[in-house]
């Protein structure tokens, strides 16, 4: 039985599908008789089937080879474009998680998305993104890969701009779009340019050409370098990191989404790309750097920030930075581990801070306070999703560190510095909103915030669980590093980084000293606080160009290109309003002007055979 499942896989991806097309019977029309509900409902029901159809095949597939199952899409004019899905253990996981997270947030949706009569539209979106994101797990194409990468784009779009009468709901949704297209652009050049050298697009066939293959180290490294712009953008990685930021204009329901595995798409290509992309040695290195000033600089912003959105989206970023350098340095299984302790520890914080945003109606954590005693389920859950994320024993944050940290230490003990100074940035920032949200004295937004309707507060409840019994499913499934065979001194470096930056993020905001905290030097904060005036060297620099460039292109299609067909409009017309009088019908005015035209011609002929002679008979 388990068997079957496995091979009809492929079926995942269809369920969410056939969800959303059921959504259409509930648009507008429908709703004013029915209510937006069932459409919701619809959607709820296909997506937990797919969870089921996943656990009933993952069986099948633990500790088995991959399997490969081939639909033919295209064959033409010598044309083969087949699709093929790889059913593993891996991509069977990662089907599994995705459809559970996307069920949590339909059903946190239920609640929070209470009195808005969107749900037809937003259910449909969601079950959009479980679709393409499943489809993306199972695919073993880099070609496909980039078209569902390019449909889960436009999703962001749409997703973003949910509520699109408000004005800055428009902006971040377009931005969002805008900046992604400069990333995707850059990765189709790089798809492109890759299959005449590996003459396939296959991921698993890549990697077994990138281990004979001899290529040019300059052609392989600009391909390289393509091939990675695309994940960046993705993941919100310096530069291509401000729509994530803009993205959180969103509904909260769709931030769950979002923020705990989306952005991992890209970090999923990249993954699948590595064996490729180690042979580019300078590729693996920008690969380093792009994750490094990513993650150092996103955990410093994140610290800065009062609004809660934004710290969570500086977060996200932050994170697949780190997944970034385990990339470059080649640590693809602590990758995997890392995308998977992020995406369950984020589910959980970023539904505990949505239920308090959603009671409170504000999303500066400075007009908060006081709300253990008041919110103690949801300080729970952004506990256990805090304690999640960051590298703290036993939870799954620290082994995916750990492995991470041990891999690179004899190697790249610099690299190991940097993940340890993220780290202990990630635990003062969590902790910093925690103490901000929870402790101290409530402020008037705080003071009255009871908990949640069930339907918001169970599945937070529900993702606080799995992310406290996370490594024991892992321990289970025998996917933790074993302890035997690392580094202890490294761990300890890894727990006392936690705990340092947990420890003075503690002392700070629960202890005396004067909030709002601020910096000795107001440069920096700002510096920090502004996002490194990222927008504004946009809008300096690409955007004021793209700007420029538009009056340009205005003034000359105005004056020169417009012009020119208004003075050809304007001759035709004044000859023609000239030629009409001459048109008397007398025949003699007509063999008066014929003899006009005769004459000139006569003179402009002689004028060039009298010029002719005058040079013969000259002196």
């Amino acid at each position: 039985m388990a068997q079957f499942f496995a091979q009809s896989s492929w079926l995942i991806p269809c369920y969410p599908l056939v969800g959303m097309a059921l959504s259409i019977f509930w648009f507008p029309s429908i709703t004013r008789l029915t209510g937006p509900r069932p459409a919701g409902y619809v959607n709820l029901i296909m997506t937990a089937i797919a969870i089921l159809h996943g656990v009933f095949a993952f069986p099948a597939t633990w500790n088995q080879p991959a399997q490969i199952v081939q639909l033919s899409w295209l064959n033409v004019a010598g044309l083969n474009l087949t699709l093929p899905l790889e059913i593993s253990a891996i991509s069977i996981g990662a089907v599994i998680l995705v459809a559970g997270i996307n069920f949590l947030a339909q059903l946190y949706a239920v609640g929070y998305l209470e009195m808005d009569w969107g749900w037809a539209r937003f259910y449909a979106l969601l079950a959009l993104f479980e679709a393409g994101m499943c489809s993306l797990a199972l695919c073993d194409s880099l070609f496909f890969s980039y078209i569902i990468l390019e449909i889960l784009t436009l999703g962001t779009y749409l997703l973003i701009g949910f509520w699109f009468n408000q004005s800055l709901v428009v902006t971040g949704a377009r931005d969002a779009f805008l900046t992604k297209r400069i990333g995707d652009l850059l990765l189709l050049m790089g798809v492109l340019a890759i299959y005449p050298l590996a003459g396939t697009w296959n991921f698993s066939e890549m990697a077994q050409w990138s281990q004979t293959a001899d290529v040019d180290p300059t052609v392989i490294t600009l391909v390289g370098l393509a091939l990675i712009a695309g994940p960046m953008g993705k993941c919100a990685q310096f530069p291509l990191h401000l729509w994530l930021d803009e993205a959180m204009e969103g509904p909260f329901p769709s931030t769950v989404l979002r923020n705990s595995v989306v952005v991992a798409t890209g970090a999923w290509i990249l993954i699948k790309l590595e064996p490729v992309l180690s042979l580019a040695p300078r590729v693996m290195t920008a690969i380093i750097a792009v994750g490094a000033v990513t993650a150092l600089g996103a955990t410093l912003i994140a610290i800065a920030q009062i609004d809660v959105k934004r710290t969570l989206s500086y977060l996200a970023s932050a994170y697949m930075g780190v997944v970034f350098i385990a990339v470059g340095c080649g640590q693809t299984t602590a990758a995997f581990l890392m995308l998977l302790t992020y995406a369950v520890g984020s589910t959980a914080l970023i539904m505990s801070t949505g239920s308090i945003v959603l009671n409170s109606i504000s999303q500066d954590v400075t007009q908060l306070g006081g709300l253990w005693s008041r919110r103690p389920i949801s300080g729970l859950a952004y506990l256990m999703g805090a304690i999640g994320v960051v590298a703290l024993p036993p939870f799954g944050g620290f082994w995916a560190m750990l492995q991470l940290v041990d891999g690179v230490w004899a190697t790249r003990p610099w690299a190991a510095a940097i993940l340890l100074t993220v780290n202990a940035l990630a635990a003062f920032g969590v902790t910093r909103v925690f103490c901000l949200i929870f402790f101290n004295e409530a402020n008037p937004m705080a003071q009255r915030s009871p908990e949640n309707i069930w339907s918001v507060t169970l599945p937070m409840v529900i993702a606080a669980a799995f992310t406290f019994h996370l490594p024991l499913v892992l321990q289970r499934l025998s996917l933790l590093p074993s302890w035997n065979l690392l580094n202890k001194d490294v761990a300890l470096l890894v727990l006392w980084s936690t705990l340092f930056g947990m420890g003075i993020s503690a002392i700070i905001y629960l202890g005396s000293v004067k909030k709002p905290v601020r910096l000795p030097w107001k440069p920096l904060q700002d510096l920090l606080a502004y996002d490194f005036y990222t927008p504004r060297l946009y809008r300096s620099s690409v955007v004021g160009s793209v700007d420029i460039l538009s009056r340009i292109a205005d003034w000359g299609d105005r004056y020169i290109v417009d012009g020119l067909v208004n003075l050809i409009g304007f001759v035709s017309i004044f000859g023609g309003e000239t030629l009409k009088y001459s048109t008397t019908g007398k025949t003699q005015f007509y063999i008066l002007t014929i003899s006009f035209g005769v004459a000139i011609i006569a003179v402009l002929v002689s004028w060039s055979l009298l010029s002719n002679l005058s040079i013969v008979v000259g002196p």
